[in-house]
């Protein structure tokens, strides 16, 4: 299916690796032009060469803490005005609510939804103007279903969800459009960090974890990157130009509810 969105620029964040990475590569088959961020160099600019070997698309890292204002100021050097944004950034670890004080939790938001919004801030007039943006936010699953010791990743991520409902809607009628990704259970470095975590407190083996885990999943089996990364750059495509405002469970049917 061709997206339409040939010839396109794109910033995804956090995307050396993961699901910032799925998202990154299915953007650049799309024929979009990529400025994607990491923090690891070596891990990133072999991203990078892995893209442009794939697709043939320009791939430009960016090495930045993209809570960092400098950071958000390298990713905006490198592509001002992109026509497209991926929010997406590493989460607090798995830690129970009682051990967060003051500075963890305000990190906490600030990864998980200030810095998606001031992102958001700096290139949402410019796609205005030209009548075409497409800013899709990777959230999670725990927006909409408690996991335990993910309280303040799940809190700032719902603070964000809300945040950006309103403005959705006033973008709209300039076919800018804004939308939230909630993974579920995808095999990824933060869901075998988790179930090392889990481990760990329960005595029990990673692989019994897990099992357990899969178990919980309609699908039987973990998300993958490339997957993920097709949703996003649907959402990301012409095609999709009335839909905003919308938060895409992909969790292999984890979630119980009809709604």
């Amino acid at each position: 299916m061709d997206l339409g969105i040939r010839g396109r620029t794109a910033i995804v964040c956090a995307s050396s690796h993961g699901l910032g990475r799925g998202c990154a590569q299915a953007l650049a088959e799309a024929g979009v032009s990529l400025v994607i961020n990491g923090r690891q160099e070596s891990e990133l600019e072999r991203a990078a060469a892995e893209i442009r070997a794939a697709t043939g698309v320009e791939v430009t890292p960016v090495v930045a803490d993209v809570s960092s204002r400098e950071g958000q100021a390298a990713l905006l050097a490198a592509c001002p005005r992109p026509d497209i944004l991926v929010n997406n950034n590493g989460g607090p670890p798995f830690r129970d609510f009682r051990e967060l004080d003051r500075d963890a939790m305000l990190a906490g938001v600030t990864m998980n939804m200030v810095t998606p919004i001031e992102l958001i801030q700096k290139v949402i007039d410019s796609m205005a103007e030209r009548g075409f943006g497409r800013i899709v936010n990777i959230t999670s699953i725990s927006v909409k279903m408690p996991i335990g010791g993910l309280d303040l990743s799940s809190g700032a991520r719902a603070g964000l969800t809300a945040f950006v409902a309103g403005v959705a809607r006033g973008v709209a009628h300039r076919n800018v459009t804004i939308n939230n990704l909630l993974p579920g259970s995808f095999d990824t470095r933060r869901l075998r960090q988790g179930f090392a975590a889990a481990a760990r407190r329960s005595g029990i083996g990673e692989q019994d974890v897990a099992a357990r885990a899969l178990e919980e999943i309609p699908a039987k089996r973990f998300g993958t990157a490339a997957e993920f990364g097709q949703a996003c750059a649907f959402l990301c495509g012409a095609q999709a130009g009335y839909i905003t405002g919308q938060s895409l469970l992909i969790d292999g049917g984890a979630f119980p509810g009809a709604f």
